[in-house]
């Protein structure tokens, strides 16, 4: 166990962490179309395993801003998460819970920045909810910290974090939205112990 890293992940492995994504984001899905009263469709998530040092490229060009909701999950697994939305799929869903014009992009306020964070608390706990059902383990998140920079910045993070367990990183990509489909990025950051903690809840030999 001591000798597990993230390059270890094998495909069984992902096939799971795509149907916790599935399940995550069918119920983030549920929640937000009751915030905002209105429809909203998902398609299946894609799961990709990664450089750490690609991330940000593999969502958008390093130097454009992005909203990044980054949380620390404790208890039965220790680590991080984050959940990254584009700003214009991030104005998209704020102007939709505010009930303004869906095109406008105003610099964020407080009240959009409290809004946005809301929509990312409920997003990553839809997705602790479902890994700790499909484990059995709790998982308790801390409150979400919401910033708002370019890409390379914001996923500096991960990238230290993940450098310290492996060279591969976990990226999950959700899609969803009602006549506008919008994508949002789910990277999670388990400790090495929990990650193995992880595998093992899971019924998956190291």
């Amino acid at each position: 166990m001591n000798d597990f890293t993230l390059d270890n992940v094998n495909e069984m492995y992902i096939d799971v962490l795509r149907e916790i994504g599935n399940i995550g984001a069918g119920n983030a899905t549920t929640s937000l179309a009751s915030m905002i009263n209105e429809q909203i469709d998902m398609n299946v998530p894609k799961v990709e395993l990664m450089e750490a040092s690609k991330l940000s490229s593999a969502i958008c060009p390093e130097d454009e801003i992005i909203v990044g909701i980054f949380l620390e999950v404790t208890h039965d697994i220790t680590g991080s998460m984050m959940f990254l939305m584009r700003m214009d799929s991030a104005h998209y869903l704020v102007n939709k819970l505010m009930g303004r014009d869906p095109e406008n992009d105003a610099p964020f306020d407080e009240m959009d920045l409290s809004a946005m964070k809301e929509i990312g608390n409920i997003i990553t706990a839809s997705y602790l909810s479902a890994l700790s059902s499909m484990t059995n383990l709790t998982i308790l998140p801390s409150v979400p910290y919401i910033a708002v920079d370019m890409a390379g910045a914001i996923l500096s993070v991960p990238a230290i974090q993940f450098g310290q367990y492996g060279n591969n990183a976990l990226l999950i990509e959700t899609e969803f939205g009602d006549e506008r489909m919008i994508n949002g990025y789910f990277i999670l950051m388990p400790e090495e112990e929990s990650y193995a903690k992880i595998l093992s809840s899971l019924g998956i030999q190291l």
